[in-house]
């Protein structure tokens, strides 16, 4: 094999476990190329909030959280259970603090708590949650590269400007990496460039990536490993309806160049073991004329309902377990709409966080908002049944006279009421009985698939025949089956595996780098 360039650590993907990856390389004195093939930075994690969950960190004991790995590990177990290997849950969360060490003391990122509940009412859950947060990092400081930065949803995927002046959440952590990156000295970045292939040799073993770019296609070798940490199949329809029995890859968050399944092609090409690609991180999403879906969360009035009519969730449920309740009506045959009704007691505007907020006139010219001065009038322009929909609506309210809801407890548990703050937790159970009504619609959208590669503690691929690893094979964040498994224990378990994994994956090819030099010096 002829190589056009040769590093230690080649990596696929930019997003935060991609990055993590790649900073954990060069801090270990490896060269490393992240290839990108869009044109900015992020993937997916540039559009997230930006929370990683990792148990039991320093940063958490700093800023006053009360917290250990061993309550992490049995939170992460009593809400994932058996679904994915013992081993692999529990070194995750006993590397965790390890590698917040390494992110803030080592790789030099500013981190901060900050409160968002855990997902599940089960032991070890903390109710202000144990995410940590990069710290956020203005454009002066970033210089040049804010360009290369992937913009949040509305800038990206609707044109509407945003102040860029300082960089906060996914993006703060996307920016601050890649700034290290460079600093580095020991890394290539390289946009708009695909992997189209890996390269291995006649024992099996991943030695390398072609790729294709601005310069044409090339080989990149790969001494210690290559790692796969570009996504999921998101925005592949086919894959979508094959798997997911989706309708469309379209409802998904992430952008519509990235998602598109190519990790899972080249996995499949090696004889991988794969699981949960029936999985995705669900959620609610509100429909846009665009064709576009936006997540949305934090409801703060009003109710869903589906083609019945009917409620079938407490609609302030984390977004994961609201979006699988929406799934099971779906895979029930109820359909694919779903209606989120509210009046204007706290106003015309869609009282839940939707980025960019829909626009009423736009919607409602694009058959996705109607208004109506009674909820029969409304049931009538959005084709619901009026007698259900009134019966829906009338034992709720009854259930907000009552100040508890006996169909799904909606306001009891702390995630509900997180977004209202205490002094307001009696609006969970608001009534509906304003002077006008509204129907938006919603799907059941994504923050991208969940299923792919099975990886061992190390982050090493495992092939689908006999459990053993891949060599030179590693993958991480979205492009593997989740160690979470079928839930979503906390916000930032995406990141907060993602980026632990990759770490683990980048101190095994160390390992392997090390160990191919002595043998050849010898």
């Amino acid at each position: 094999m002829t190589w056009d360039d040769s590093y230690d650590v080649v990596v696929v993907g930019s997003g935060g476990a991609a990055l993590a990856g790649a900073l954990a390389a060069t801090h270990r004195g490896l060269t490393v190329c992240v290839v990108e093939k869009t044109d900015r930075f992020g993937g997916t994690s540039a559009y997230s909030g930006g929370s990683v969950w990792l148990p039991g960190n320093h940063v958490l004991r700093r800023d006053g959280v009360d917290d250990s790995v061993e309550e992490g590990l049995t939170y992460f177990r009593a809400t994932v259970g058996d679904r994915t290997d013992a081993d692999v849950q529990q070194t995750f969360i006993e590397t965790g603090p390890e590698v917040v060490e390494f992110l803030e003391n080592e790789a030099g990122i500013p981190l901060e708590h900050r409160p968002f509940p855990d997902y599940f009412a089960a032991p070890g859950r903390k109710d202000f949650g144990r995410s940590i947060f990069a710290k956020a990092i203005t454009a002066e400081e970033l210089g040049a590269r804010v360009d290369d930065v992937r913009p949040m949803v509305p800038t990206d995927q609707f044109g509407i400007e945003m102040d860029r002046s300082v960089l906060d959440g996914g993006q703060a952590w996307i920016a601050r990496m890649v700034l290290a990156l460079d600093e580095s000295g020991r890394a290539d970045l390289r946009l708009n460039t695909a992997a189209r292939s890996l390269v291995t040799d006649e024992s099996g073993r991943v030695t390398g990536l072609v790729v294709s770019g601005p310069d044409g296609e090339q080989r990149l070798q790969a001494r210690g490993g290559v790692l796969l940490a570009a996504g999921g199949f998101e925005r592949n329809d086919d894959l979508r309806r094959e798997y997911q029995h989706m309708p469309t890859g379209e409802w998904t968050s992430s952008h519509p160049a990235t998602g598109s399944g190519d990790a899972l092609t080249m996995l499949s090409g090696v004889g991988a073991k794969l699981d949960l690609l029936d999985q995705s991180w669900w959620c609610p999403a509100t429909l846009f004329p665009n064709g576009h879906a936006v997540f949305t969360l934090g409801l703060r009035a009003g109710i869903i309902v589906d083609d019945t009519a009917e409620r079938f969730a407490n609609e302030m449920l984390p977004y994961d377990q609201m979006g699988r309740a929406m799934r099971e009506r779906m895979l029930a045959g109820t359909g694919e709409r779903f209606w989120y009704i509210f009046d204007n007691r706290f106003g015309d505007d869609l009282p839940a966080i939707c980025a960019p907020a829909p626009d009423r006139q736009a919607m409602t010219e694009a058959g996705l908002w109607f208004t109506a001065d009674s909820l029969a009038g409304l049931a009538g322009l959005i084709g619901l049944d009026p007698q259900a929909l009134g019966a829906t609506v009338e034992r709720f309210n009854g259930f907000a006279e009552q100040g508890a809801d006996a169909d799904f407890h909606r306001g009891e548990d702390p995630y509900g009421r997180f977004f209202l703050g205490a002094q307001f937790a009696a609006q969970c159970l608001a009534p509906l009985d304003g002077t006008r009504f509204h129907a938006v619609r919603l799907v059941l959208g994504d923050l991208g698939t969940k299923g792919g590669a099975v990886i061992n503690r190390d982050g090493a691929v495992v092939r689908a025949d006999d459990g053993e690893p891949i060599p030179g094979l590693y993958a991480a964040g979205n492009s593997t089956a989740s160690i979470s498994g079928e839930v979503y224990p906390g916000p930032g378990t995406p990141l907060g595996s993602g980026m632990v994994m990759a770490y683990r994956a980048v101190a095994d090819m160390a390992g392997r780098v090390v160990e191919a030099g002595a043998a050849a010096t010898s």
